[in-house]
């Protein structure tokens, strides 16, 4: 992981605890579902997280159970988690996710879980209107048809998909990342502030935070 990407993390982290930290002055634990995330993500920013009284859900598609730690690993559907009743977290936490789960339908029934799921939010996702593709790091792919992006992918063969994979690897690759605009954003979580996370002024991504009530 680069230095850059660290720095966006940590910045992301911090913001993120503001939603927290107010959580553990009143309860003195804070229950937080990530969702599609990683133990390893968490465990970069431990410095940031410090000594805080955390209980965390990871939900990711066909993972084992296990708990480890303050992490509780599980599997799950981000587009449809009814093994967790309404509110049943503090602050539901998501980091570039949404935009490999599908089209506008899965985003819209994942986003409804994220809001259903806790009274607070915090989700991050790449912007389509950035000139660098965040998955890739190539400039302007995401902006050309998807016939000319799984072209590109595979030209030199191995370093997006394997050398010997066929063509409709690529198409699959194209069509598991569905850029985001802040527009769009604002449509699927009508109840949060969204935020731009900004290069040389530009927006790289969107982060779209809901507040929780006071108890």
């Amino acid at each position: 992981m680069s230095n850059k990407t660290n720095s966006f993390r940590r910045r992301r982290m911090a913001w993120f605890l503001r939603l927290v930290d107010p959580i553990l002055a009143r309860k003195g634990e804070a229950h937080i579902l990530d969702v599609g995330g990683t133990i390893g993500y968490w465990r970069t920013l431990q410095s940031e997280i410090g000594d805080r009284n955390l209980r965390i859900t990871l939900v990711n598609l066909g993972v084992e159970p296990r708990d480890e730690g303050m992490f509780h690993v599980r599997p799950g559907n981000a587009c449809a988690m009814p093994e967790f009743k309404d509110n049943s977290f503090d602050v539901v936490h998501s980091n570039s996710v949404i935009e490999h789960v599908g089209h506008w339908r899965e985003m819209r029934a994942m986003a409804g879980e994220v809001r259903r799921l806790a009274p607070a939010y915090f989700l991050q996702t790449p912007n389509v209107g950035f000139p660098i593709e965040a998955h890739f790091s190539l400039p302007f792919i995401h902006w050309l048809p998807e016939q000319m992006r799984a072209a590109i992918l595979r030209a030199p063969k191995g370093k997006y998909v394997p050398k010997d994979a066929p063509y409709d690897a690529a198409i699959e690759m194209v069509q598991r990342v569905v850029l985001l605009s802040g527009g769009q954003v604002r449509e699927l979580f009508p109840d949060a502030e969204v935020r731009a996370e900004r290069v040389l002024g530009l927006a790289k991504s969107w982060i779209a935070v809901r507040e929780g009530a006071a108890d």
